[in-house]
């Protein structure tokens, strides 16, 4: 069996299952917001329209959205207390219950206009509470390798599932719905007909749910309070996984803002019809699904947060061109293809990144505690984008001011992780110039410390050992290349500890301490032990640093080879640097990491 279907087999009940639930979350609520747009009796293409505009689209997202946020308490007691599966699977029957109240609410539209807004809000608290089991399984059905891939599957099916929702609500809108006197193009004038197909819809994700594979709960007991000062905790202890959370809540708030004001710029700016107002979110969701499939493919087997930079620099210029060129139909369509795939190659890495590092008894409840910051990042962004067009902001000068909050986020993001950027490089180079082939990544230990010893055979061993591997990596290195100017705020970044060769015993002796120290807090140390890159491609002496380190410790030293590195333009062969002609491209180097072995050895 290939990997793709080691991946599909034990989650496609789960991926059915997510589809037509979020299928029905995005058509009823485009559709709930174009239902209200067309009862408005005001001229198109004006500032009032728009601003009214806003205001029916804000009220679809906030109902949906803030069950989302208030619901995630229980659900996070919920989800750790019992099996996964049977969250899943009760929550898709309460899904069948909900699609049914759509049906009556729907046939009483437009004389009662709330009761949508009322089932929308139950739907958001259906979601939190499925939310965290759905992802919470991912690593209980998974193993840890093909993490990022099953991420980026269960992002894509979401992704098509909101294109279908999103594009199918237009449709609906056109056929079923009358309202403000406003026919249907069909005449058909029957909008409860929609809460009959998403019902549908409903029971076929419920069967798919029942074929979901049986998990046992992940804690016996239950204390919410206790529950969530656990996960509060888990939070503030790992640095990574706070700030995975708070990019999660700030990116789902720039999608929220977006989101949002591309349906009002579609009927507003570019005065599209119902059934084609929600293409360009359509075709966002497109692009989405491709980035998702493709941060999958390229984390190969890791959880690659290199990725995150790339697709948040993505983001920016292409909010940035929109806001400034504000192209029409075509023009935005493909620019919203574009934000789909570098929104894509963010989401995936960081709700992978949410999973694995949140411990396993608590993970539930952390990921709750993600879905609360991420829900109020998206009410954020519903309320932003309202009260812009409150004061005036035209729909492109609101993609404008999303241009600026996407750049600013990248600017932060780097700063605070800048060792995320040395990743995306190599990601970048590893699949262009060089084809990296790792084997036995799994010898390094997910947690814990351990001690690698590579050979040194080029300049960029360092950014290899990184792609090689998803867990953060300590390096022992030359006090030269720690203080040069270019280097040094990325080696800070990256904890390197410097170690001064040839200027006596105690510099020597004070670094292979610190290293130790950070074994000591569980961290992966690399230190090169022959001290020097090869001249020959041969393997030179090792020195008895490494020996120093992890005297007294209980810890587990892993050879590495690097293999096949000795040649490429990085290295001295030839006796030249760089100025070489590369043999071929992409450059094939494997990596290959060995038995761990006893402190003593």
């Amino acid at each position: 069996m290939d990997g793709e279907n080691q991946v599909k087999h034990p989650l496609r009940g789960l991926l059915v299952a997510q589809f037509f639930g979020a299928f029905n979350d995005n058509a009823l609520k485009v559709f709930v917001a174009l239902m209200a747009m067309r009862n408005l009796a005001l001229a198109p293409a004006t500032a009032a329209f728009e601003a009214a505009s806003q205001a029916e689209a804000t009220k679809a997202f906030v109902a949906l959205t803030l069950p989302l946020m208030l619901a995630s308490l229980p659900a996070a007691m919920i989800a750790d207390r019992l099996s996964k599966r049977t969250v899943i699977v009760g929550m898709k029957f309460f899904e069948i219950l909900l699609m049914g109240a759509v049906g009556y609410s729907l046939y009483q539209y437009p004389g009662d206009p709330i009761l949508p807004f009322v089932i929308l809000a139950f739907m958001g608290a259906q979601s939190a509470l499925f939310s965290p089991a759905k992802y919470g399984i991912l690593p209980e059905l998974l193993p840890h390798d093909r993490l990022s891939e099953g991420n980026g599957l269960l992002q894509m099916w979401t992704m098509l599932a909101i294109i279908g929702g999103t594009a199918a609500a237009g449709p609906f809108s056109d056929v079923f719905g009358a309202a403000g006197g406003v026919e249907p193009v069909s005449g058909f004038g029957r909008p409860w007909m929609v809460g009959g197909i998403l019902a549908a819809l409903a029971v076929i994700g419920f069967a798919a749910a029942l074929t979901v594979p049986h998990v046992p709960a992940s804690r016996s007991k239950s204390d919410t309070g206790g529950t969530f000062r656990a996960a509060a905790q888990a939070i503030r202890e790992d640095r990574v996984l706070r700030l995975a959370i708070m990019g999660a809540a700030y990116l789902w708030a720039i999608a929220s803002l977006l989101g949002q004001n591309i349906l009002v710029y579609s009927k507003a700016t570019l005065g599209l019809s119902d059934t084609v107002a929600s293409l360009p979110l359509a075709v966002l969701g497109i692009g989405i699904a491709v980035g998702s499939i493709l941060a999958g493919k390229l984390s190969a087997g890791k959880v690659e947060f290199g990725l995150i930079p790339g697709g948040a620099v993505g983001m920016a210029l292409v909010t940035f061109t929109m806001g400034v060129w504000a192209p029409g139909i075509v023009g935005t369509l493909m620019l919203m293809t574009l934000l789909g795939v570098s929104g894509g190659l963010i989401l995936v890495p960081i709700h992978a990144l949410i999973q694995w590092r949140a411990p396993s008894e608590r993970r539930g409840a952390v990921i709750a505690v993600a879905n609360i910051l991420v829900n109020a990042g998206i009410l954020v962004g519903s309320l932003t984008a309202y009260g812009l067009a409150v004061v005036g902001t035209s729909p492109r000068g609101i993609m404008l001011a999303a241009g600026v909050a996407v750049g600013a986020g990248t600017y932060w993001s780097l700063y605070l992780l800048p060792e995320a950027f040395l990743r995306l490089g190599f990601v970048l180079v590893t699949h262009t110039v060089y084809r990296l082939t790792v084997i036995h990544p799994e010898r390094v230990p997910e947690t814990g410390p351990a001690l690698l010893i590579p050979n040194h055979v080029s300049f960029i061993d360092g950014l290899i050992m990184l792609a090689s591997t998803d867990r953060p990596i300590r390096f022992v290195i030359d006090a030269h290349y720690y203080q040069m100017r270019l280097l040094r705020p990325f080696l800070i970044s990256l904890r390197a500890i410097p170690i001064a060769l040839g200027s006596g015993p105690k510099p020597l002796l004070r670094a292979l301490r610190d290293a130790g120290k950070l074994l000591d807090e569980g961290e992966v140390v690399c230190i090169f032990p022959e001290g020097q890159i090869t001249r020959t491609g041969m393997l030179g002496p090792f020195q008895r640093g490494f020996q120093r380190i992890v005297t007294g410790r209980d810890v587990p030293i892993i050879p590495v080879a690097l293999d096949r590195v000795w040649g490429s333009i990085f290295s001295r062969s030839g006796g030249r640097f760089v100025t070489k002609i590369p043999r071929q491209l992409p450059y094939p180097i494997t990596v290959a990491f060995g038995e761990p072995l006893p402190a003593g050895t």
